[in-house]
């Protein structure tokens, strides 16, 4: 059970002035920007171990000069926008050496910068080179790549960017941005190829080989956890275009591609997608008449086996070549058709080649995949039930070997023994993303990789462990992190614990109007570490697929204000507040939560009122809870949740094993003791 790449949250951390000194100072050749006191915002990171990015970008920058541009944009998606890529597109990756998941890189004549949001901080600094410098995204003073683009680069400049890897949004915002400089500014499309691949293909990458494209199998997602047929789902996208005035659909993210044709598969890592296009056709019917749908299906014909063709076949889905999705959306502009497609997740040369064809509009798909049906939801409960006897197994199974026997064992031989228990589960296929096992001050990283770490930690009992984990199965997707101590935690480690899980208790616990965008309830996560001035730089919550991405859309509970999609039932949420203290320990409780109906006493003009019901089914250890400082209703908040997780995961335990033995300890009911002072604060 291989890791391949880290998948959470990094570990934000305050900006040190003093390495600001080591920058590049800018080229006296531009001219001077609102940005020249970079040495407060960026900072040239600290050299990488593996180095070697300096003949790359020699050799990228004799490419943009032959291809007439004077600078370069490299972001982390591939032609479908993804967030998680196969290897063979990560391209930013390779040319910066930075390996987050989220991050754009921008090469110019003179200089090499790195935006990355406050997840990724120290992961970047560590690993760019001393040619890198990185633009700490959203902090004060730090610029848009496109603001400092208009301000920095030379009159009559022209930036480039392969339009298959770039949103129609985004490309358009850079060169409205590029003309509002009024200094001649062009952005240019490079279609023809992608500089990037041309020096990783070349003798020059050495022993950075790229890797193949992905040719995994396509598979069948059963009706039993799928809920609706692939006719019905493109019935519900007929509807939709009519309704646009259009006459098809152009699905290109790769998880909705996989949610309306019921398809699993597994061409990025942990994530049980198909690499494929689709086009859904809306045929009018008479008056009072439904319309009607087909679809055609561009993915290489050597993923599909027949039993699958023959279904689509049945539900009027045809298929092509995965290389013609650009041409058939050239033939429906040839041909008079209007194609409805949603700009932000659809690359800009797809939107070039439907010119005047176009219609814009949100993805009919993204709601409805994200609204789960009651098979879907049956199936993401049947999966937790799975990985909680997994779980189960794995803590009965460290708690003897670490804490009764004495052994130590490393963060990576951890998170490899906990996928073999996820393994021996019926159904199980793959991790939903590597697992995150951070020891000691490992744990402060949220975004830690145990098999990438130059410091890797020994686990053995004597320090806080933070572990988030998940696995998919055939039923549904996991992810869940428990934070935890085989020994004696600190009064300052409890403090805290218990002040993470009571704002994850207050989240779990509210109700709300139905519509509620989650960035209205992030703050109740909060209040509990905000009232003694600590807090956690990342979101508290992010959607999760069915049998499908862990990290889904378009709803999420964190402080980001443009986010404004209401909560509805059958929406799956994550609930992980947390507290990163550097150089000691980091704390994370992490449970996934379905959004359901709330049943309440009063109305209020009609308003339909919902809450959260747990997935989750994972104890919470005991004795790293403060209990002086809950109040009776978080108290019984936790045993109560510790009844439902040994009730409903006891029975899948063979009785008197280890896990067996494990869970029914640690859902026994706390200890209540008489309120305490609080530890001396820390500076966070």
């Amino acid at each position: 059970h291989r890791i391949m790449r880290s998948r959470l949250l990094l570990a934000c951390t305050a900006f040190n002035c003093a390495a600001a000194h080591t920058m590049r100072r800018t080229s006296t050749a531009r001219p001077r920007t609102p940005w020249d006191r970079f040495a407060l915002t960026g900072t040239r990171a600290a050299t990488n171990a593996m180095g070697g990015n300096e003949p790359k970008l020699q050799a990228l920058r004799e490419r943009m000069a032959a291809a007439g541009v004077s600078a370069l944009v490299v972001p982390s998606g591939d032609a479908h926008l993804s967030e998680y890529v196969h290897p063979h597109y990560e391209r930013r990756s390779f040319v910066s050496g930075f390996t987050g998941s989220a991050g754009t890189a921008l090469i110019t004549e003179d200089a090499a910068l790195l935006w990355t949001d406050g997840r990724y901080f120290l992961q970047a600094e560590n690993e760019l080179g001393p040619e890198w410098t990185l633009m700490r995204s959203g902090q004060p003073g730090v610029p848009k790549i496109e603001d400092y683009l208009a301000a920095s680069l030379s009159d009559g400049a022209s930036v480039g960017i392969d339009p298959y890897v770039h949103s129609v949004d985004e490309a358009e915002r850079f060169k409205a941005t590029l003309s509002k400089a009024s200094r001649s500014l062009t952005l240019v499309p490079l279609s023809s190829v992608n500089l990037v691949d041309e020096v990783w293909d070349s003798a020059l990458a050495g022993r950075a080989t790229r890797p193949h494209q992905p040719q995994s199998m396509a598979r069948a997602l059963p009706l039993e956890f799928a809920g609706q047929t692939v006719a019905e789902k493109l019935a519900l996208i007929a509807n939709a275009v009519i309704d646009a005035h259009a006459s098809a659909y152009l699905v290109s993210a790769l998880d909705e591609v996989a949610w309306v044709f019921n398809v699993r598969a597994s061409d990025v890592p942990h994530c049980p997608v198909l690499q494929a296009y689709a086009i859904v056709r809306a045929h009018a019917g008479e008056e009072d008449e439904a319309p009607a749908a087909t679809a055609t299906l561009f993915v290489d014909g050597c993923k599909m086996p027949r039993a699958l063709l023959a279904e689509f076949a049945a539900a009027g889905v045809q298929t092509r070549p995965y290389a013609e999705v650009e041409a058939a959306v050239a033939e429906l502009r040839a041909s008079g058709d209007r194609l409805l497609l949603d700009p932000k997740q659809t690359n800009y040369a797809l939107l070039s080649a439907a010119a005047e064809a176009c219609v814009r509009g949100d993805s009919p798909v993204t709601l409805a995949k994200a609204s789960k049906n009651d098979a879907e939801l049956n199936g993401m409960k049947q999966a937790h039930l799975v990985d909680g006897a997994a779980l189960a197994n794995f803590f009965g199974w460290l708690t003897r070997v670490v804490r009764d026997e004495g052994h130590s064992m490393t963060e990576a031989q951890l998170a490899t023994s906990l996928a073999d228990f996820r393994a021996a589960q019926p159904g199980f296929l793959d991790l939903s993303f590597p697992t995150i096992a951070g020891c000691g001050p490992n744990g402060a990283v949220i975004h830690y990789n145990p098999l990438a770490s130059a410091t890797p930690a020994t686990i053995d009992g004597s320090q806080m462990v933070l572990l988030d984990s998940g696995g998919q199965y055939a039923s549904g997707t996991t992810d869940v992190t428990r934070t935890f101590h085989l020994g004696s935690p600190t009064a300052w480690e409890r403090e805290v614990f218990t002040r993470v899980l009571k704002g994850n208790i207050a989240l779990d616990s509210c109700v709300f109007p139905e519509g509620t965008p989650g960035m209205a309830i992030d703050a109740l996560a909060r209040l509990a570490l905000w009232q003694t001035g600590l807090d956690y730089l990342h979101g508290t919550g992010h959607g999760v697929g069915a049998a499908l991405n862990v990290h889904e859309g378009p709803q999420s509970i964190s402080a980001r204000y443009h986010n404004t999609v209401g909560l509805a039932a059958g929406m799956i949420v994550s609930n992980e507040p947390g507290y990163y203290e550097e150089g000691a320990f980091g704390v994370r409780i992490e449970n996934l939560l379905m959004v359901r109906h709330a049943t309440t006493p009063h109305t209020t003009a009609g308003r339909v009122f919902l809450c959260f019901e747990q997935l989750t089914l994972v104890p919470i250890q005991r004795s790293l809870v403060e209990p002086g400082l809950l109040t009776t209703a978080e108290m019984d908040w936790l045993d109560e949740y510790h009844a439902r997780v040994w009730r409903l995961v006891s029975p899948r335990l063979e009785q008197g094993s280890e896990g067996y033995c494990w869970l029914r300890d640690a859902t026994r009911l706390l200890e209540r003791e008489p309120v305490r002072a609080p530890a001396a604060a820390k500076t966070a």
